[in-house]
């Protein structure tokens, strides 16, 4: 993909989330990893009215080279980029919204534990296409947007289950949102979406999912290889 590409499907992705809800106000970010650095979403921009020539480009130290301000999330998404592409060497692209129903279970004693002992996941097994299209989720504990600390936690975590063979494509700040990655920002899109619509399942339900067997995930994780 080329800048010029990268900067029109940047805006294309924003425009589709805002105008179907995913995201709100000024609330979120995109942000495409390049061969010379970074193209991001300006910090305060509204994502369903993005302007391709106005995104702020960064070389690969963060440092601005041009546009309007960029979010202060970048370096989060630097963190993410440089961690997450020593599982998955394609990952070009990061996305973080305040969606509500990811935000909602993180303000609920609903997180599961998940395969190492300090860490709580946003959702158990209950559907198919989570397990195949989004996989483990770990929370991360609130710290003030921006934190360093976030971003540490966010880099040991893809780092664990990385190394357990599990790699992750997205992680759940507590009471801010989910940021997840992938190949390309319309494959981003796609996990967001279905993260989303997985956390409105368990927020809406009135009782206790019912949780995909063993030996369900088992065959999902022979026949698609989901990464469970």
């Amino acid at each position: 993909m080329t800048e010029s590409q990268a900067r029109e499907e940047i805006c294309r992705i924003g425009k589709s989330l805002f105008d179907r809800g995913y995201v709100h106000a000024t609330a979120g970010n995109i942000s495409v990893r390049l061969d010379d650095g970074f193209l991001i979403t300006p910090t305060d921009a509204c994502l369903g009215f993005l302007d391709p020539a106005r995104l702020a480009k960064l070389d690969h130290n963060a440092q601005q080279m041009s546009g309007d301000k960029a979010s202060k999330t970048i370096a989060l998404h630097a963190r993410i980029y440089a961690t997450a592409r020593a599982f998955d060497d394609n990952t070009a692209c990061v996305i973080h919204t305040h969606s509500t129903h990811c935000v909602a279970l993180t303000l609920q004693s609903s997180t599961v534990q998940s395969t190492f002992a300090s860490e709580r996941e946003l959702l158990p097994a209950i559907t198919p296409y989570f397990v195949m299209k989004v996989g483990h989720v770990p929370v991360i504990d609130y710290h003030r947007p921006g934190a360093t600390e976030a971003a540490d936690a966010v880099e040991q975590a893809i780092q664990r289950y990385g190394q357990q063979g599990t790699p992750i494509r997205a992680v759940m700040l507590s009471r801010l949102g989910p940021n997840v990655w992938h190949d390309t920002p319309a494959a981003a899109m796609a996990t967001l979406e279905e993260l989303e619509e997985t956390a409105k399942l368990m927020h809406t339900s009135h009782a206790a999912p019912t949780l995909l067997s063993t030996a369900h995930i088992e065959d999902l994780k022979k026949t698609f290889g989901a990464r469970w």
